[in-house]
């Protein structure tokens, strides 16, 4: 019966077989995705009931925002989850970039440094920062920056970290990338991550560390934050919103780092005290209830992406067998052809806009051409089944995503039929 429904959307037989033949030697990790998915889920219950929420928790607020209680218990829901003093969750943070920016420019000084410990940051900070000059940089503002690339094996230098820390009296934050971004580096561990900041507090222990924790939220049963970040930071258009939230990002942290990012996104004197929920409360709560299950479906379909593909003769990154850390599944095709092919696959799956075929374009914020696909109901919506990639070498695809397992599997499984169609893989 599936096999028919597949190829009415245009799903050959072989491809089929193909797909269902490896997904028989994925069952036993399927069910371990599905135990720490249970896991999460009752996690995000026990901080719900824990809270108190309510029903007039779902109302939301316009104007200043003044006594908000959905919003105020929505941050203390969070705060719970991430074991935090405090956390921040609002529609005004238009995204994980902004986030991060926020984060950083709230809680660093003219005159500090900012280092990244592990190599160049996601394309994005770059402006934030200001390794590529930006209007309104943290360059601008006198912050310095300095960082350490991680070793070949994509293990940490520590040597290095250990003397830049030493070297430089004003380094004030710590910034650690989780998922790889446009590189295909290992994405590291909650467990990596505990060690590479235990490692730094023994040098400099007043220094803050921040995790950029963009799609690696509830992969694991634990989060940075549970071993020693003083801030994670993330989007609800990823992980966290579940799918259902249509905007906002999160910090949470210690209080210190939460006051000053709510003093920097509505005003000194202001605070966390306004910034009007309107009527997003309810997408915000549910997308946060499902988040634990929907980033099973997103793990099965990176899973499922990375042994087609490695089983076609591609790299990708994480390999068929790797542990998992966030959801995102890098396949390296060597030339252009490959990643926008892959690209029209996921695009044609996709509910919305399925007739569109993307294209490469000079986006805002990336110093090449990028192709993205995402037939989202939320724009640019990753924890939704997309794809996307930088048009340069070694011509790598980024996918991730899928709400739901079955959607996942057909994206993968269309992209492979892309790849067939265009004579890129034999079928």
């Amino acid at each position: 019966m599936n096999e028919v429904m597949f190829e009415s959307l245009g799903i050959s037989k072989n491809v089929y077989e193909f797909g269902e033949k490896i997904l028989k030697e994925l069952e036993p990790r399927f069910k371990m995705i599905d135990e720490i998915a249970e896991y999460n889920q009752l996690k995000v219950i026990k901080a719900m009931q824990e809270n108190k929420v309510s029903e007039a928790c779902l109302l939301g607020t316009t104007g200043y925002g003044y006594n908000d209680i959905g919003r105020e218990k929505l941050e203390a829901v969070y705060a719970s989850v991430f074991h935090t003093e405090d956390a921040l969750v609002r529609p005004q943070i238009t995204c994980g970039t902004h986030a991060l920016a926020l984060a950083l420019m709230s809680n660093l000084r003219p005159g500090d440094m900012l280092f990244s410990p592990v190599g160049k940051p996601y394309d994005t900070l770059e402006e934030v920062i200001g390794i590529r000059p930006s209007k309104g940089s943290l360059a601008e503002y006198g912050v310095e920056y300095s960082q350490v690339d991680l070793l070949p094996d994509g293990s940490f230098d520590y040597d290095n970290i250990k003397k830049t820390l030493l070297e430089h009296s004003n380094i004030k934050l710590v910034t650690i990338q989780r998922s790889k971004g446009y590189q295909t580096r290992p994405t590291l561990s909650v467990e990596r991550i505990g060690e590479l900041i235990s490692f730094i507090k023994e040098i400099k222990k007043d220094v803050y560390c921040m995790v950029d924790n963009c799609y690696g939220e509830f992969v694991e049963t634990i989060e940075p934050t549970d071993v020693g970040a003083d801030m994670v930071v993330g989007s609800l258009i990823k992980n966290p919103g579940g799918g259902l939230a249509p905007i906002g990002g999160y910090i949470a942290g210690k209080k210190e780092c939460v006051e000053n990012a709510a003093f920097r996104l509505t005003s000194p004197g202001l605070g966390k005290e306004v910034g009007a929920s309107l009527g997003i409360l309810p997408q915000f709560y549910q997308g946060f209830f499902l988040a634990p299950t929907v980033t099973a479906s997103a793990l099965k379909g990176a899973i499922f992406a990375a042994n087609i593909y490695e089983k076609l003769g591609f790299d990708v990154v994480p390999n068929g067998t790797e542990d998992r850390f966030d959801i995102i599944q890098a396949v390296t095709f060597g030339k252009p052809e490959g990643v926008i092919a892959f690209c029209e696959g996921i695009q044609s799956a996709a509910p919305v806009d399925s007739f569109v075929t993307p294209e490469p374009w000079d986006m805002p914020g990336y110093d090449a051409q990028v192709i993205m696909a995402a037939g989202a109901f939320v724009s640019g919506s990753s924890i939704e089944l997309s794809a996307d990639g930088p048009i340069k070498e070694p011509y790598s695809v980024f996918f991730q995503g899928g709400l739901t397992w079955p959607h996942a599997k057909y994206g993968i499984l269309k992209t492979l039929q892309k790849m067939c169609d265009a004579k890129l893989v034999s079928c």
